[in-house]
């Protein structure tokens, strides 16, 4: 855990913490204090757990190196480590992981909540003892909403730096038809297979270790919820990809780092059809001019 963070930092830093984290990183709110010479603080607390497994200190190691780089950026607290009982982990996460619903069909939905789906809503069932994002984070929830609005039943989609696997299993969902996902971390790539088996979607998703070049294409959906320097290295060689009348989605951009992102569209002759912004993250639907 890492206290005392303010906001925008406490977003950067939950970034971080969710790559090495299992089921990413919560952002608590601490009861604000204030005296009469000044305006209401309030401080924030950034947790994430870490399995208690073979090469959890070698994991904690790195994560702290990674809070160290970020904190060039913002200024923060050391990161506090404790060590808890296993089941003490199993019911934090339970008590911080509930169902989430970012538009009006697709729900977000933790692997041991077996309750009923209300009319119309589509289950992406998610196991948050695993790594690489859970749904919770407001870029994935751009994404989702995205994807809720503009596929169409039957779309080929390439899910880019597929992380969990959380957007392909949401395309699955909404009736795409092809779907791929690629990403450069083979443990990713093992999470997204265990929750496309979670939701009993074996063999309607191929997956594979590997960058934008992975696939071919021609895709009607490319999506892309990665870091914004990455995103604009990348984005030539996913328009590459990119079928007539076809959109890219892009997340995973914080508002600060924007124009590097905008900057590259602009340059490729692409326009952005919808922004965006939930808690200074960013998404795009990007397309060719003219469509």
């Amino acid at each position: 855990a890492v206290r005392g963070v303010d906001g925008e930092a406490a977003e950067a830093l939950s970034e971080v913490m969710a790559r090495y984290g299992q089921g990413g990183a919560v952002i608590e709110h601490v009861l604000a204090t204030s005296d009469s010479t000044g305006p209401v603080v309030q401080p924030l607390v950034v947790k994430s757990y870490i399995a208690d497994v073979e090469g959890a200190e070698e994991t904690v190691q790195k994560l702290r190196e990674a809070i160290w780089h970020l904190n060039m950026i913002y200024p923060m607290p050391e990161p506090e480590v404790r060590k808890l009982a296993q089941s003490d982990w199993a019911e934090a996460w339970k008590q911080h992981y509930s169902r989430t619903k970012p538009g009006e069909r697709l729900v977000v939905v933790p692997a041991w909540d077996e309750g009923p789906m209300g009319e119309g809503e589509l289950p992406v069932r998610m196991d948050p003892g695993m790594a690489f994002g859970t749904g919770t984070h407001p870029s994935t929830q751009l994404c989702l909403l995205l994807l809720e609005k503009y596929l169409k039943p039957g779309d080929r989609i390439f899910d880019l730096g597929t992380g969990s696997g959380i957007l392909s299993v949401a395309a699955a969902r909404l009736g795409a038809g092809q779907i791929v996902a690629s990403d450069t971390d083979p443990v990713a790539v093992q999470a997204t297979l265990e929750n496309i088996e979670l939701n009993q979607l074996t063999g309607q998703i191929e997956v594979k270790v590997g960058s934008v070049d992975t696939f071919d294409g021609p895709f009607d959906l490319i999506v892309v919820n990665i870091l914004a320097e990455v995103i604009a290295l990348l984005l030539p060689d996913a328009l590459a990809r990119l079928a007539p009348g076809g959109l890219i989605l892009l997340a995973g951009i914080i508002v600060e780092r924007e124009d590097i992102v905008q900057e590259k569209v602009a340059a490729l002759g692409l326009v952005v059809r919808e922004r965006l912004n939930q808690s200074d993250w960013i998404g795009l639907a990007v397309e060719r001019q003219g469509g």
